[in-house]
């Protein structure tokens, strides 16, 4: 259904006439094309659906990013509250005018030292902060060499850069050697650290080796790492020895690990000036809300005094993920918090999901063409403050709704 397909992802110019078409005549709908777009995502089994969700849902959480269990901890909670009542409820403005509190420059300085590097740079979203990273630190004529896993937030930050993109194999340092070898220009090679669908690790030490001797710099994005990985949780380049490194930046999101919500840029001094001056996501945009900052700051300094909610958070994966195998279940290994199920077809995936949520259980349910590789399954997320026995019910439960083909 290749048709159908392409009107579902939200391409034009269908044959089948579920795309934008010819321009409609004076007088019809000039939006009747995304009547004709939603149902070809229907027959494809491709519709999304928002649900609201309770204060105090009663289902027992696999599908959120909070990580290490402290967007409702008290003292992230107060944090936010003191910042609204003192700061306000939004920023004001955009952060080179009024959107830059105290709040904002001790998330900065304190992120930063956390994390191994020199600087940081907040945003109001992860997805800010990848455009940005990618979109300042290239132009015309440079080369990007982005990972086929990527985010969707990298992605678009290479089409917005105007850089020569080339998409390689994942997780194949050989493939960006390859082409790195074949330009003589500035180059910048983008991988996330863990990938967000599989939640498996990109080989950061190989790729920094590559980087290295081809001259190129190296932007991970360690959305799914901050917080779980590294000592006391401090990150995937922190783990492999690049935190602080020459050539290397790292990108951060506040809303998982740290229960928050924003983003930020990590890197020398100088690529952080960089970005202040010329970064169009944080030059036009308003600045992350005082909330949000005040409670990322609590958090950050509860990851820094609980570290072992980080090995809590992998132990809870580690475990989750054996009892599916053992359930005969396709689970990918976790390199982090994340675990992918592989469901037989997209309405598989939703009806399992479906059949889970009915059951007490919440979890996440992937599907083209959100997923790069087109394979549908569920994505299961573990957190700190999961215990063995809502472990072992959350791995029966999905054994026991699991549709026929997915062993």
């Amino acid at each position: 259904m290749p048709d159908e397909f392409r009107a579902a992802t939200g391409s034009s110019g269908a044959s089948d006439g579920t795309g934008h078409g010819a321009r409609p005549a004076p007088g019809e709908d000039p939006f009747a094309w995304t009547v004709r777009a939603r149902r070809a995502r229907q027959r494809a089994g491709l519709v999304r659906e928002l649900r609201p969700r309770p204060a105090g849902s009663p289902l027992l959480d696999l599908a959120g990013n909070d990580y290490l269990s402290l967007a409702r901890h008290p003292e992230v909670t107060g944090a936010a509250a003191a910042a609204a009542q003192t700061w306000g409820a939004g920023s004001t403005g955009s952060r080179l005018v009024t959107g830059s509190t105290s709040l904002h420059a001790e998330l900065e300085a304190e992120l930063a030292e956390f994390c191994g590097f020199e600087a940081a740079l907040v945003f109001s979203s992860g997805y800010a902060a990848n455009l940005a990273a990618i979109t300042a630190l290239t132009a015309p004529g440079s080369l990007l060499v982005s990972d086929a896993g990527n985010h969707a937030s990298l992605i678009d930050g290479c089409r917005l850069s105007r850089a020569e993109t080339h998409v390689v194999p994942h997780a194949d340092p050989e493939a960006v050697h390859k082409v790195l070898d074949g330009h003589g220009g500035q180059a910048l090679a983008v991988t996330d650290s863990v990938f967000s669908v599989d939640g498996d690790a990109a080989p950061l030490t190989a790729l920094v080796e590559v980087c290295r001797a081809q001259g190129a710099a190296l932007v991970v994005d360690d959305a799914h790492g901050l917080g779980v990985l590294g000592e006391g949780g401090r990150g995937a380049p922190h783990a492999a020895g690049l935190a602080g490194a020459t050539g290397t930046v790292a990108t951060v999101t506040l809303s998982k690990s740290l229960g928050s919500q924003g983003g930020a840029v990590l890197g020398p001094a100088h690529v952080i000036g960089h970005l202040v001056d010329t970064a169009r996501t944080f030059i036009f945009d308003t600045g992350l809300a005082p909330a949000a900052a005040g409670a990322a700051l609590a958090a950050l300094r509860v990851v820094r005094r609980e570290p072992e909610r980080s090995h809590r958070v992998r132990a809870a994966a580690i475990l989750l993920h054996e009892r599916l195998t053992e359930a005969g279940l396709r689970a990918g290994r976790p390199d982090a918090a994340v675990i992918s199920v592989r469901a037989p077809a997209p309405e598989d995936a939703v009806r399992w999901a479906a059949e889970c949520r009915a059951a007490g259980l919440q979890v996440g349910c992937f599907r083209p063409p959100s997923v790069p590789d087109g394979i549908s399954r569920l994505r299961l997320t573990a957190h700190a403050d999961l215990s063995e026995e809502q472990l072992e019910w959350a791995a029966r439960t999905i054994a026991g709704t699991a549709p026929a083909g997915a062993r």
